[in-house]
């Protein structure tokens, strides 16, 4: 996407995941110990990461899925296991070499591609599914829908995917969260209400085929985030 908004906070989400606090995430993503703040990211996160799952097919064998902002890989690992194929991507090289290292020995009927680079790269290819877990979070709810747009033009059936809902509690665990070291935080995040999200995704041109589906909020001490479906008419 050439707007110069998101490139510019492109850049910034890859420095802090690939050079701030790789490692900081690859502890976060694994079963090592963590301190409370970190904890409670993690309880959050590893709900999202069931709830998101549990809205895609249980049988995807045939099925081609991208796991956008993959990560150190935990979903595609579960993707795969499901007989999915697997195209998993993330901006950080040092979370995707993670990645590689965790693979298991089987991954069942399925298989994963693991890459660096943007998720909105149109030579990934065309997917049934897609996945983008605490992926757009980062972005203006403007380049978050068009990012999300960029996706939809690629998928066949559903994306499943997470955004900062905007509450009074959100906006106060933020502020009392910039007291904690930085080291326990990310990249700003950029809350938007659920129904400014809808609204513009109601009104974005090229979405005229899709609808909301399901959507659940998962909130765990200093996680909170929104999980919604999105599928093709």
């Amino acid at each position: 996407m050439d707007n110069a908004s998101y490139q510019n906070r492109r850049g910034e989400v890859e420095h802090y995941f690939d050079r701030t606090a790789a490692q900081t995430w690859a502890r976060l993503t694994s079963d090592a110990p963590v301190s409370g703040v970190r904890a409670t990211v993690r309880a959050g996160r590893d709900r999202m990461r069931t709830t998101l799952l549990s809205w895609l097919p249980q049988d995807l064998r045939g099925r081609r899925v991208l796991d956008a902002g993959c990560g150190t890989g935990a979903a595609s690992i579960e993707l795969a296991r499901r007989g999915a194929d697997v195209l998993a991507i993330d901006l950080s090289p040092t979370l995707v070499g993670f990645a590689r290292e965790r693979l298991p020995e089987s991954l069942g009927p399925g298989s994963i591609d693991f890459r660096s680079g943007d998720m909105l790269d149109a030579a990934l290819g065309r997917f049934d599914h897609v996945i983008a877990m605490d992926s757009v979070i980062h972005y203006d709810a403007p380049d978050a829908v068009q990012a999300l747009a960029r996706l939809a033009e690629r998928t066949s059936t559903s994306m499943v995917f997470t955004f900062a809902p905007r509450t009074a509690l959100l906006a106060l665990m933020f502020a009392v969260g910039r007291a904690f070291p930085r080291g326990d935080r990310s990249p700003s995040i950029v809350p938007v209400a659920p129904e400014k999200l809808r609204a513009l995704m109601a009104a974005h041109p090229d979405l005229g085929d899709w609808q909301w589906g399901r959507s659940e909020r998962v909130s765990s001490g200093f996680y909170t985030s929104q999980a919604t479906e999105w599928r093709r008419t």
